[in-house]
């Protein structure tokens, strides 16, 4: 059954119009959170994944249009491969055992990132989930799998150079438009707000021409810490920031 929606109004006492479109969160600092309790780093992976249940459940009960975690970038293969070969293991169960709760609330699921170097078995599970869920009109739930942003925007650059040479676009039809369009992202909104947990206040390679104008919010809290009302807080935050996109104030 699908979980009513709710009014953000009601809720945050802010008005829908004032709302993120695209919200992009770095879910930093589940190994913090295990090491700070004498437990091994995969159990803060275990609990990571219940908060991205939390998180996506409540987005689309908000109407946010798009929302995109920040899963595993390119970099994180170089953490030891117990980690790796177990985050690989959960993402793979994550996308099975959700897909009910995915379906049930009209989420639509889009991957981003590399294809390249993933396990067969995670690519089986997403390539399941992403085709039940693609009629869904709903939240956008794009998972930055295998992602690091300088290698989209290279493969973007490279695409475009190919289609010049072939003679399908012109220099001068070259726009920022077309540029998106050659992006992972592409038909989806720039992020308006990006969210980092654990106190931390890199970019980390993530989204790096789509967040331009993004506001960035950082909590202290480490990823499995991160609650509902951290997630209020920042759309909060958000809403009541001036937005000037480059302009004078």
């Amino acid at each position: 059954m699908s979980i009513e929606p709710l009014d953000p109004k009601q809720l945050l006492g802010i008005d829908r119009e004032s709302m993120p479109r695209h919200i992009a969160i770095i879910m930093d600092g589940n190994g913090r959170w295990a090491q700070q309790r004498g437990l091994p780093r995969i159990r803060g992976h275990e609990e990571g994944a219940k908060t991205v249940r939390a998180v996506v459940t409540q987005c689309a009960r908000l109407g946010i249009e798009a929302l995109t975690l920040y899963s595993f970038s390119i970099e994180n293969w170089k953490r030891p491969k117990e980690e790796v070969d177990f985050l690989m293991e959960l993402y793979g169960h994550y996308l099975v055992a959700e897909r009910g709760e995915i379906m049930d609330n009209n989420v639509r699921l889009v991957h981003i990132g590399d294809r390249e170097g993933l396990p067969r078995s995670v690519l089986e599970a997403m390539d399941d989930t992403v085709s039940q869920s693609a009629a869904n009109t709903g939240l956008k739930l794009c998972l930055a799998l295998n992602y690091g942003s300088r290698s989209e925007i290279l493969l973007a650059v490279r695409g475009i150079a190919a289609d010049v040479q072939a003679g399908r676009v012109c220099l001068d039809e070259i726009t920022e438009s077309l540029f998106d369009d050659h992006l992972y992202t592409h038909g989806l909104p720039d992020p308006d707000l990006v969210i980092r947990t654990a106190n931390q206040h890199r970019i980390s390679n993530f989204l790096l021409w789509q967040i331009s104008y993004a506001e960035i919010h950082v909590c202290d809290v480490c990823w499995p810490d991160f609650g509902l009302p951290h997630l209020h807080a920042a759309i909060k935050d958000f809403a009541f920031r001036e937005r000037r996109y480059g302009a004078l104030a």
